[in-house]
């Protein structure tokens, strides 16, 4: 895609503009980052970043029923955020291994650290 602006500024923005990644890479970002836009989605998601943990046990420590859970936990696995498997009649959790996951972490811990008190 080529994008020309009316107005010739001595900016680089068609060049940026033309470079950018296409709008299915956009897109799925896009999807990445909405999911964890919701705060209990990013407490679940960074929990699972350090360890894997059941359904039961992410329940408690959110102080959230497990249907609420169930329910965010759905919508970070089916965004390839987490995976899970089943060990014996409990499913465990875990952020999946991906570069995005490994970035997305790493971007919220230093956020989480330019945004705490001294």
């Amino acid at each position: 895609m080529n994008a020309h602006t009316p107005h010739e500024h001595s900016t680089n923005s068609e060049k940026v503009f033309n470079s950018m990644p296409d709008s299915k890479t956009i897109e799925g970002v896009s999807d990445a980052l909405s999911h964890l836009g919701d705060p209990t989605r990013l407490k679940i998601f960074w929990l699972l970043c350090h360890c894997e943990e059941c359904v039961i046990n992410i329940a408690s420590l959110m102080e959230m029923s497990s249907p609420a859970i169930s329910h965010h936990l759905r919508i970070l696995k089916n965004s390839n955020l987490i995976e899970s498997k089943r060990i014996g009649k409990e499913m465990f959790y875990k952020a999946a291994d991906t570069d995005i996951v490994n970035f997305l972490h790493k971007a919220i811990e230093e956020i989480a650290k330019i945004n705490c008190p001294d």
